[in-house]
């Protein structure tokens, strides 16, 4: 399975850390050909050497989502290194805590522009190269916050990430008659760089709240990243998979505790 990845070329955007980091690595795993991705070019290169170190084959780009002069510049990157766009894992993101009562417009632009138009720029600047293969994959990581919960100091992010779900499902239509998928996983509580500076006491009330009373790795992400990705999942567009150990499920901590 997922031998049909063999050869591609990948962009993996926000992949200097977590799970970007950890999608760049398994994609290269599955013998890809990878455009590491981040806003610093020493970090992006310090993945794309991990991967090589490891057998594969990566190049670094710097680029800021937000700027359709770097997402361009990007594009052209990966196709001056292989000469084609397969996949693009539209992975960066940003999420700076602010409560309403304190954000600012300022705030919330930072987020927005990062995070959701962000998404439209990777994908319009990488569409024309997709559109030529005519088999192209476009997975996008949104999140269990704002399609399905909340948390406090997150308005901005969870209209980002329930943004992505509404472009996904309009972009799906739109590029469905070149061959090009495009679908989003939505991770809950995964053991990232991130997460482990909110503190350990969140991080163990956050694996006492799920089912499976673990917080999700990178790779439960990246996994799910390459399924949507492979000729195995040509038939499927426009969708999102939930992946976070059940986290969304229980009514209230009393059903846990039922448990």
């Amino acid at each position: 399975m997922f031998k049909s990845l063999e050869g591609r070329s990948v962009i993996v955007t926000g992949s200097s850390k977590g799970i970007g980091r950890g999608i760049a690595r398994r994609f290269a795993s599955a013998g890809c050909r990878l455009l590491v991705v981040s806003r610093h070019f020493g970090e992006a290169s310090a993945v794309a050497a991990e991967i090589t170190a490891a057998g594969g084959e990566a190049r670094a780009c710097a680029a800021d989502v937000a700027r359709p002069e770097d997402t361009e510049a990007m594009a052209a990157a990966a196709l001056a290194a292989y000469g084609a766009i397969d996949i693009v894992c539209v992975n960066a993101g940003i999420f700076p805590a602010a409560r309403l009562e304190a954000m600012t417009p300022a705030d919330f632009d930072l987020v927005i522009d990062t995070n959701l138009k962000g998404t439209f720029l990777s994908v319009s600047a990488c569409l024309p190269a997709l559109k030529l293969r005519g088999s192209g994959r476009i997975i996008l990581t949104s999140s269990i916050t704002g399609p399905i919960t909340g948390f406090p100091g997150w308005s901005h992010y969870g209209a980002s990430k329930a943004g992505q779900l509404g472009f996904m499902r309009t972009a799906a239509i739109e590029l469905a008659p070149y061959g090009i998928t495009v679908n989003a996983v939505l991770p809950g509580n995964i053991a990232t760089e991130g997460l482990a500076g909110m503190g350990a006491d969140y991080e163990r009330s956050m694996a006492a709240s799920i089912p499976m009373r673990r917080l999700g790795t990178v790779a439960d992400i990246a996994n799910a990243a390459l399924y949507f990705a492979s000729d195995e999942a040509a038939y499927v567009t426009g969708q999102s998979l939930v992946i976070d150990g059940g986290q969304i499920l229980p009514e209230s901590l009393a059903a846990l505790a039922a448990t």
